[in-house]
């Protein structure tokens, strides 16, 4: 079986496309390929109940919740869009990521 491709990867700068985040841009924590899914640093954030442990007492956290692959794109910081990305062959035989509109190793 052939491992699935993907077009972000942890760390990226992203552009949510869809969904009530749709068009704010953050950098890519956390990356669940079993979900297709991203966690954004300061997006679609949820109240989760803690309960009580010990000495600690129950609180309400919030946190970032999941947002699925196909609502976010890579952001270029020279386009200010969202792009998407190819693979080129660069001189020394190394596969590098860039950007489809103006050609910018990413």
């Amino acid at each position: 079986m052939q491992a699935t491709k993907y077009h972000v990867n942890k760390g990226d700068t992203v552009m949510v496309i869809a969904g009530k985040e749709k068009s704010k841009t953050g950098k890519v924590l956390q990356f669940l390929p079993k979900k297709d899914s991203v966690i954004i640093e300061g997006l679609n954030i949820v109240k989760r109940h803690v309960k009580a442990r010990g000495n600690e007492s129950g609180e309400v956290k919030e946190k970032e919740a999941p947002i699925h692959l196909s609502n976010v794109m890579y952001y270029c910081t020279k386009c200010a869009k969202p792009v998407r990305t190819a693979k080129k062959l660069l001189e020394n035989n190394e596969k590098q990521r860039i950007c489809v509109k103006c050609g910018t190793v990413l």
